[in-house]
């Protein structure tokens, strides 16, 4: 046999013998599973129509944003009213009250603005209040 054929051979039958190994699934250790079943889904520390409040907010921060990107200076200023006059949600702790204050300034500011530029540094005040009561709330994510 020649050594052309030989190598030929060889990979062949390796090639073979790679396709019919089986695979299987691992199979988990029995700690694992009983760190699967100690595991509670995470509640939020947040009732239901609060986070259907700050969704509202950052609904309206949206509009206010698509609205600046648009050059809709007026069209910005709807959602800004909003923003800067709706009710307060029940059960804001007090140290986050700062945050709010400055949420409804920085809002108002978008809604009286005369230009795209004073409107858009105001807006970004607004993104700046709810971030910092975000992380004051320990919220990372949406929730």
């Amino acid at each position: 046999m020649n050594t052309h054929a030989f190598w030929i051979s060889a990979i062949a039958l390796s090639l073979a013998a790679c396709g019919k190994q089986e695979t299987t699934e691992p199979q988990p250790l029995e700690n694992d599973q009983a760190a699967v079943e100690e595991v509670q889904p995470t509640q939020s520390k947040f009732d239901e129509s609060f986070v259907a409040h700050m969704h509202e907010h950052a609904a309206k921060l949206d509009e206010l944003m698509f609205a600046l990107a648009d050059e809709d200076l007026m069209g910005a200023a709807t959602p800004a009213y909003w923003l800067s006059q709706h009710e307060a949600v029940e059960g804001v702790p007090e140290e986050w009250q700062d945050y709010i204050t400055g949420m409804r300034n920085a809002a108002y500011e978008v809604e009286t603005a005369t230009d795209l530029d004073s409107a858009r540094a105001a807006a970004e005040g607004i993104s700046a209040q709810c971030q910092g009561c975000h992380t004051a709330a320990g919220v990372t994510a949406l929730e």
